[in-house]
C-alpha cells in the first residue's frame, strides 16, 4: 500500500483502495446548483392566519369577560304561563316587555352573603396560617442535647 496516494494521490495506487473508492464514489458529495425560485407555501401562511384570528378572538373574550359588571344581579324568569296559546304565526302580537331591573333586595342579600362568606375565608386563612407559623417555630428551635460533656 502506498501511503503517499491516500495523502495527495501522487504515488502509485493499490488495487483495494481504487476499488474502495470507486464503491463509495456514489456517496460523494456533489454540488448541486443555488435555486432562489421563490415557493409558496400556503399552508404557513394560513397556520400563521388561524394563529392571529385565534389570540384576536381570545383578546376580545378576555376584554369582554373583565369588562363584565358582576354586581349586577342576574334577572328573575318569568314562570307564569300566558294566557293566550301561541299558535305559530296565528298568535296576536304581544307588546314587547320592558327590561327588567334586577331586585335591589336581592342584590343587597346576596351581598351581605358574599360579606359574611369572606369573613368566614379571612377567619379560616388567619387560623390556618397561625397554626403553620407554630409548627414552624416549633421545627425551627435547636433542641437541647441532655448530658452533654466537654471535650478537652
Amino acid at each position: 500500500m502506498n501511503e503517499e496516494y491516500l495523502w495527495d494521490k501522487s504515488g502509485a495506487p493499490d488495487p483495494e483502495i481504487q476499488q474502495l473508492e470507486e464503491i463509495l464514489g456514489t456517496l460523494r458529495y456533489q454540488p448541486k446548483p443555488l435555486r432562489l425560485a421563490p415557493r409558496r407555501n400556503y399552508l404557513a401562511l394560513l397556520a400563521i392566519a388561524a394563529t392571529v384570528a385565534v389570540a384576536l378572538l381570545a383578546g376580545g373574550l378576555w376584554l369582554r369577560i373583565r369588562s363584565y359588571d358582576l354586581s349586577i344581579a342576574p334577572v328573575a324568569m318569568d314562570t307564569t304561563p300566558p294566557s293566550t296559546p301561541n299558535i305559530g304565526f296565528l298568535s296576536p302580537a304581544q307588546p314587547a316587555s320592558p327590561k327588567r331591573r334586577p331586585a335591589i333586595r336581592a342584590a343587597k342579600h346576596d351581598n351581605q352573603e358574599a360579606v359574611a362568606a369572606k369573613q368566614q375565608l379571612m377567619f379560616a386563612l388567619r387560623l390556618a396560617s397561625e397554626k403553620l407559623n407554630a409548627a414552624y417555630r416549633r421545627t425551627q428551635t435547636p433542641t437541647q442535647i441532655k448530658n452533654q460533656h466537654r471535650a478537652g
